[in-house]
This record gives C-alpha cells, structure tokens and sequence, in this order.
C-alpha cells in the first residue's frame, strides 16, 4: 500500500491523519500541490487523500495547480483508485462525480456535532462511530451527494458531511484537526470569524474540548479506510 497526500494550501496539513500513517508505518508521500510541483506518476500509488484549500470548487479555473490536480484525479479515478477527500477534497470529489458544490446554507466554523444516517450506521468505513460525535468544521460550501453513492453523515446546518461512492469518499468534516492546527487556522482565516460571531479563542476552545474524541474516531476512520481498501 502506498499513498500520496495532495496538500492544497500551506497550512491546511491533513493532521492526525498523517500522524495515524507515520504510527502505522504506511507508506506515504506528501505533495505540496500548491507549490505547483509536478504530479508524480498516478500509477505509483494505490489510494489518494486530498486536503483542504480556502479555494472554492467554483474557482478552479483561477488556480492552475488546482486545474492540473482536476485532470489527475480524473484519472486516479478512472484506473480504479481510492481517493479520500477532506473539505475541499471532498468537495473536488464529489463534483468530478458529477455532484453540485455550492454555498452553504451557513458558514460552519468551530465545533459541532454530526451524526451518521441509516446507511453511515451499516457502513463499514464507519464501524465503531458513536451514532452522534464531535468534529471540527472550517467551510462555507457543502457537496451534493453524488447520484449513485451513499450518504453516511449528516449535520443540522450543513446536512451532506460525507458520502461513499465505490473506494471514493468525500468528507466534509475534520476530526484530524489539533489544537495548534486549529490555532494557525484562525490566524490565516481571521476574517472568517466574524461571519458565525466568534473569537478565535472560541473557536480554539470548541476545537480543545473535542480534541481527544476526535482523536480517537480520527485513527478509528483511517483504521476502517485502510482496511476496505486492502
């Protein structure tokens, strides 16, 4: 098994999830997409997770190492390959299958909770899962599912926060996020706050007192993802 991590912006790293493959001793590779490095050969790699970026689907067309990482994970998903998106990759995900991604009803900032759906309860990435946790959120877009994949979690304000379609997920969710993370984010994002009318200690706060939970569901997901792709 061998992974490449797509990391879309400077400071939105994939967290525990990196730490999870370190402890595991899974072979991975970090590229710093960016940076308008060169993909490597799709074929070098068995499974793809994608980061996050404050870049909207909508607006790919205005980055170009976003438009290159469009064409290659079209063809990652055309040879088969697993792909795991968190936020925006998530997002990218769903719309190379075909999906919607737009506003969100509501920005989510901070902490919240989501739940799993009938079908999240019976899916086997999710074994384990509490019927209702913690995570962390940073975005102002949201998925649609796209036709033909399941629907695994849920939110009040935004419902779609992860599908399933064959070996490829989408996320919208963090439960990788850390402290010091979450910290660096309200730096970088600090014109966000005001939009949900928080303080960036408040939000560091919500990220704190989940923090362990997360960890926990964080390492549980990448256990159930490793396992049904093997």
């Amino acid at each position: 098994m061998k992974v490449l991590v797509i990391q879309n912006h400077a400071v939105e790293g994939i967290g525990l999830y990196a730490r999870y493959m370190v402890a595991r001793e899974i072979d991975h590779e970090i590229h710093h997409a960016y940076r308008n490095e060169p993909f490597p050969a799709d074929e070098d790699f068995d499974a793809v997770v994608i980061g996050g970026t404050p870049a909207r689907v909508c607006d790919i067309d205005k980055h170009p190492f976003l438009q290159g990482e469009w064409g290659y994970l079209e063809k990652i998903i055309e040879a088969g390959r697993s792909c795991f998106g968190i936020c925006f990759g998530g997002q990218i995900l769903a719309a190379l299958l075909g999906a919607e991604v737009r506003s969100s009803p509501e920005p989510e900032i901070g902490g919240y909770e989501v739940w799993l759906t009938p079908e999240g309860a019976e899916d086997p990435l999710l074994a384990g899962f509490p019927e209702t946790f913690p995570v962390f959120h940073w975005h102002g877009d949201t998925f649609d599912i796209p036709e033909g994949a399941l629907h695994l979690v849920e939110g009040r304000q935004c419902r779609n926060q992860m599908f399933r379609h064959g070996n490829i997920i989408g996320v919208q969710f963090h439960i990788e996020v850390t402290v010091p993370q979450a910290a660096r984010w309200t730096e970088e994002y600090v014109e966000d706050l005001p939009q949900i009318e928080k303080t960036a200690s408040q939000v560091m706060d919500e990220c704190r007192v989940s923090e362990p939970q997360m960890k926990e569901l964080a390492y549980r997901l990448m256990d159930n993802y490793f396992d049904f792709i093997a």
